[in-house]
C-alpha cells in the first residue's frame, strides 16, 4: 500500500488518502493498517491507511445506499451461505433503483454475477426473491439477469464458432438467431 501512495503522491504532488479494500473470503481476522520501517531503535518510516475488510461488514448496512459501489461490494460481504440468493437478488434490486447507463449496469451487475454465483437450490430461491419485489423494479432486475444469459451465450457461441461449427448449428444450440451467430463471426475474423 505505501509503494502505490508514494507513487502517486510523486506524480501528482496532491494529498492522498490511502486507503485499501480487502475482497478476500478469509481470513476473518481484522487486517494491519499500517507499514513500518525501522532499524533498532530508529524508526524510519510509520504509514497507516485506512482498511475495508468487506468480510468483516454486514451487507444489510448497505441496502439503502443510493451507491452503485455499495451494490457490487455488496457481494463480497460478511454473507450467511442460506442468505446468497437474498443478497443477490437485494444487490439487483439496488442497481434497478439507482437508474445507471447500460455499461455501469452491465460492469457492476456482472461483478455481482462473477461473486455470487448460485448453485441450483439457490438460484431457485433467487428466483422466489426477484418474485417478492415491486413490479418495476422485477422487470428491471429480470432485464440484467437476461443480459447474463445473453452474454453466456453468446460465449458458447463464439467458443463454437472457433471449433469450427456452421453458423446455423450454432444458432440451433444456443438459441440465438442466425444474425447473431453471423455477427459474432464477423467480429471474430476482425480481431484475427
Amino acid at each position: 500500500m505505501f509503494k502505490y501512495f508514494a507513487r502517486l503522491h510523486e506524480k501528482y504532488d496532491l494529498p492522498i488518502y490511502p486507503v485499501v479494500v480487502f475482497s478476500f473470503d478469509e481470513p476473518l481476522r481484522p487486517q494491519v493498517q499500517n507499514y513500518r520501517v525501522t532499524f533498532g531503535d530508529l524508526k524510519v518510516l510509520e504509514f497507516q491507511f485506512a482498511a475495508i475488510q468487506l468480510n468483516r461488514l454486514n451487507w444489510r448496512d448497505f441496502l439503502t445506499q443510493p451507491n452503485p459501489v455499495a451494490a457490487a461490494l455488496m457481494s463480497k460481504m460478511n454473507i450467511p451461505r442460506e442468505e446468497r440468493p437474498q443478497v443477490k437478488a437485494e444487490c439487483l434490486r439496488l442497481l434497478a433503483t439507482l437508474k445507471l447507463d447500460p455499461a455501469r449496469m452491465q460492469l457492476i451487475s456482472g461483478f455481482v454475477d462473477t461473486y455470487l454465483r448460485l448453485d441450483a437450490t439457490e438460484e431457485q430461491a433467487f428466483q422466489a426473491a426477484i418474485d417478492t419485489i415491486g413490479l418495476t423494479e422485477r422487470e428491471e432486475i429480470m432485464e440484467i439477469v437476461t443480459s447474463w444469459e445473453q452474454k453466456a451465450l453468446e460465449k458458447v457461441a463464439v467458443n463454437l464458432l472457433q471449433r469450427g461449427m456452421i453458423v446455423q448449428e450454432i444458432a440451433q444450440i444456443t438459441g440465438l438467431s442466425i444474425e447473431q451467430v453471423q455477427q459474432l463471426q464477423a467480429k471474430l475474423v476482425q480481431e484475427n
